[in-house]
């Protein structure tokens, strides 16, 4: 098998074990767009248009993940106090809880990798995979291609 065919198959391999991992604790119909949007805003609140200029989407793009993400329960809109025009936006407790469940799946996720494969495996493969994404111009850039959460 192709190298790059290997590695596409293992990333939606680990998408879909994340998404039955978050379901069974209750995060069901997640959309792509949240894992970024929401780790943005964990940093801290901020307008619409600034998630969009941020994440490097359109601001109409951005309206739209915001708008699920309300309706999701995941983000709520609170008014600037500096400015009760603007609308900041503001995780929720069920998005702060999505995220520590994210968390909890990655480190879980290699830790049976792991197991399974010898700690030196592992941290070899660690190595290769961030030598790959290095050779970008901007990884940060490659991070935001990514559908997951």
């Amino acid at each position: 098998m192709d190298f790059g065919v290997l590695l596409g198959l293992a990333y939606n391999q680990f998408v879909a074990e994340l998404h039955d991992y978050l379901a069974e604790r209750g995060f069901t119909h997640l959309r792509p767009a949240f894992g970024f949007a929401l780790k943005v805003l964990a940093v801290r609140p901020m307008t619409t248009s600034q998630l969009a200029a941020r994440l490097e989407i359109t601001p109409q793009g951005a309206a739209k993940t915001v708008e699920e993400m309300v309706a999701a329960g995941f983000v709520e809109r609170v008014s600037d106090p500096a400015d009760g025009r603007v609308k900041m936006l503001h995780l929720t407790e069920r998005a702060r809880a999505l995220l520590a469940a994210g968390h909890d799946f990655h480190v879980d996720f290699e830790r049976r990798l792991s197991a399974e494969s010898g700690e030196a495996a592992i941290g070899a493969l660690r190595e290769v995979l961030t030598a790959v994404v290095a050779r970008s111009d901007s990884p940060e850039g490659l991070a935001r291609t990514l559908r997951q959460l």
